[in-house]
């Protein structure tokens, strides 16, 4: 998983949504990636949900 800082548009769903993967940089608001590879598969689930719900499109999820 990777998230783009430059496409972020700081709308916090994703830390909102799944705080253990996800929080946001406490001067920009912009993502911040705490676990790039989620070894559960209920994590991996909610980083696919988070990345579908960024408007920003800043979240990408790797199936592999």
């Amino acid at each position: 998983m990777t998230v783009d800082g430059d496409a972020c548009c700081a709308m916090g769903r994703c830390a909102a949504t799944e705080p253990d993967l996800f929080d946001q940089d406490p001067a920009t608001g912009t993502v911040v990636l705490l676990d790039p590879t989620p070894s559960s598969p209920e994590l991996h689930a909610s980083a696919r949900l988070c990345a579908d719900l960024c408007p920003c499109g800043a979240i990408t999820v790797s199936e592999h």
